[in-house]
């Protein structure tokens, strides 16, 4: 996702604030504000047992990634952001920008 929020910036200038916009443009599109630089199950926010969620900040854009299910196979939530920092935060609360660093 960080590839192509860095593609999505050259390309327009800005962050892109939603999974939408990276993704691929609706079906029969004529013209559409989609991308086309992440798969369609990315944007719709969900892969491989993980919920993804995009958001704009002031400083660029923050991306948290949530296990679909919690189970002994995912049981870490996700953050990073513009930084390419990725946190972790173990159990059921969300990563965030302070969160442990991903080793």
């Amino acid at each position: 996702m960080h590839t192509a929020q860095v593609e999505f910036y050259s390309e327009y200038g800005r962050y892109a604030a939603s999974l939408t916009e990276l993704g691929p443009p609706p079906s029969g599109a004529a013209s559409s504000s989609a991308a086309d630089l992440i798969g369609n199950d990315l944007a719709v926010g969900e892969k491989s047992g993980y919920q993804f969620t995009l958001t704009a900040t002031p400083e660029g854009y923050a991306i948290n990634s949530d296990p679909v299910a919690f189970n002994s196979s995912r049981s870490r939530t996700f953050y990073s952001d513009q930084t390419l920092v990725i946190g972790e935060s173990l159990g059921w609360e969300p990563a965030a920008s302070n969160s442990q660093e991903l080793r």
